[in-house]
């Protein structure tokens, strides 16, 4: 146990001279990957942050369920009490409109007022509002819940609006897919970056690595070095891209702050929490580390 520990020591200790005695390539390569695994994590941040402001300022998930004009007093009030006992883990609230309530409400609307006053009745229904919850899939529960609602008796139509849900959600699928895309190409350029920069050490040290080998030195003791090199450089270029993203956090919450307050709403663009951020890191160090293995084969070969 302590000889695989002196190995490691010894290996670790190698690489970080040898990053130390490039400084200047070094920093070049950490900056690159630092730059590339910033988008990532912007991207992540912008949409995990937006989607509830999405949803805030978006107009609310409704169904509104139209009686027939000859339905029998009370009648709305049992399929609001219906609907809030069935379909409580779907509905969030649900309301009654009174027909003469809404014809007061069209009343002091001067664009209605003359037309409904030379109606000789009432010619609105009873109406029972109900607001969804959010969640997933709510363009497919909006529809089936009015397909359900449609059947009732004393019922004559269930409107809804899921258009705007629609939209949202392939607003929000798009920006998902867009953001995987942006990541596999930014670890392809890790993965890139780190294979070349491995791959050169390799051959400089050429001589070294064949004297090693001439002494007894093992494969995976001449490999080591390497791969501790794609790992330190993979989880540092992490931790850099960390606090670039937190670094260019402030002008793009300034900016949506002034978006957001056109709404009514207050909002700012956080970064993913401490656990998602350490998982980032151990990601791209693994990556890193394998693409530095995958050279250090190739380029080893003599």
């Amino acid at each position: 146990m302590n000889a695989w520990l002196r190995q490691h020591r010894y290996a670790l200790g190698i690489t970080l001279r040898r990053m130390l005695a490039q400084p200047f390539s070094s920093a070049a390569n950490l900056l690159v990957m630092a730059l590339a695994l910033a988008l990532p994590i912007l991207g992540g941040a912008v949409l995990v942050s937006v989607q509830p402001l999405a949803r805030q300022v978006s107009v609310a998930p409704e169904l509104t369920v139209f009686l027939k004009l000859n339905a029998p007093a009370g009648s709305a009030d049992a399929i609001a009490n219906r609907i809030r006992k069935d379909f409580d883990p779907q509905v969030r609230n649900v309301r009654v409109i009174g027909r003469d309530s809404a014809l007061a409400e069209l009343r002091r609307n001067p664009a209605w007022s003359d037309a409904l006053a030379v109606l000789p009745s009432n010619p609105l229904p009873d109406a029972v509002v109900a607001t969804l919850r959010d969640g997933e899939g709510l363009a497919g529960i909006a529809n089936d819940l009015a397909a359900t609602w449609q059947t009732w008796d004393q019922v004559e139509q269930v409107q809804l609006d899921s258009q705007w849900v629609q939209r949202l959600e392939a607003l929000l699928r798009f920006g998902r897919i867009g953001l995987i895309f942006v990541a596999a190409c930014v670890a392809m350029v890790v993965l890139a970056t780190v294979f070349n920069t491995v791959r050169m050490q390799a051959l400089s040290q050429r001589e070294e690595i064949a004297v090693a080998r001439l002494v007894g030195a093992t494969e995976s003791f001449v490999r080591r070095p390497f791969l501790y090199l794609g790992a330190l450089s993979g989880a540092v270029a992490a931790l850099l891209a960390i606090g670039v993203a937190a670094l260019a956090l402030t002008p793009l919450n300034d900016a949506m702050l002034s978006l957001a307050r056109s709404y009514g709403a207050d909002f700012a663009i956080h970064l993913p929490e401490l656990p998602w951020l350490a998982a980032a890191v151990i990601t791209a160090g693994v990556l890193a580390a394998l693409s530095a293995r995958w050279s250090v084969k190739r380029s080893t070969r003599f």
